[in-house]
């Protein structure tokens, strides 16, 4: 099969239209190498992309996406662990600042878990993956008379929650916390309304982020 039409034409317009205008800034990023200040953990949802979301220039955040934007606990028992390298290399080598786990609604890894889904294969590796969000099930309760899709927002916004304590059990993200050093941050990204809600611990809560620009950009805003 030819490589897909879709991402030439999309790499057409990127050197008609966006290239001229970054064109320095890649230079410079090229010889100096990144410096972002900002890692987002967020899902692998094509839906739910953190450059288009929060309008980033090249160079300005450090993202990992998986399914569901989930980080196991701190495991150093020598297996290969993809989301634990790149996490290593945004504190320890690239030293951001803060650390965002972006959850967002109708992830299709939280309602797989919820519904206990078949697996799709023999190694049902996205069954063993979602596992993780066992603790935030039980946080969140049984669904009891909730409808499906607030049952579902809760899970999907109590494991972006929880998912913070996992990366507490890091050494390197525990010590930097507690020295001031580096902030975690969960966050909601509404896909039908492109709201965004961010995590208050005092409330333990989650608030709707840029709320005067969120109501004009579309009045009353809904998660």
């Amino acid at each position: 099969m030819d490589f897909p039409q879709r991402l030439i034409d999309g790499y057409t317009t990127f050197l008609r239209a966006r290239l001229p205008v970054e064109q320095n800034r890649y230079r410079e990023l090229s010889e100096s190498g990144q410096s972002p200040e900002i890692l987002v953990i967020g899902c692998c949802d094509s839906r739910v992309s953190p450059e288009v979301i929060f309008d980033a220039r090249p160079g300005e955040l450090f993202v990992i996406r998986n399914v569901a934007n989930l980080v196991p606990p701190y495991t150093p028992d020598g297996a290969q662990r993809a989301v634990s390298a790149a996490l290593e290399f945004a504190v320890q080598a690239l030293k951001v600042k803060h650390i965002v786990v972006l959850g967002h609604a109708q992830c299709g890894g939280i309602r797989a878990y919820a519904e206990e889904q078949a697996p799709l294969s023999p190694g049902d590796f996205i069954g063993n993956w979602m596992a993780m969000i066992a603790p935030a099930a039980k946080m969140v309760g049984p669904r009891g008379d909730r409808p499906l899709g607030a049952y579902l927002t809760a899970l999907e916004q109590a494991s972006t929650v929880k998912t913070l304590d996992n990366l507490m059990t890091f050494p390197c993200v525990k010590i930097l916390v507690e020295r001031g050093k580096l902030a975690l941050h969960a966050a909601y990204f509404g896909v039908a309304t492109g709201t965004l809600s961010v995590f208050d611990r005092a409330s333990g809560t989650f608030r709707e982020a840029a709320p005067e620009a969120a109501e004009r950009a579309f009045g009353t805003p809904r998660f």
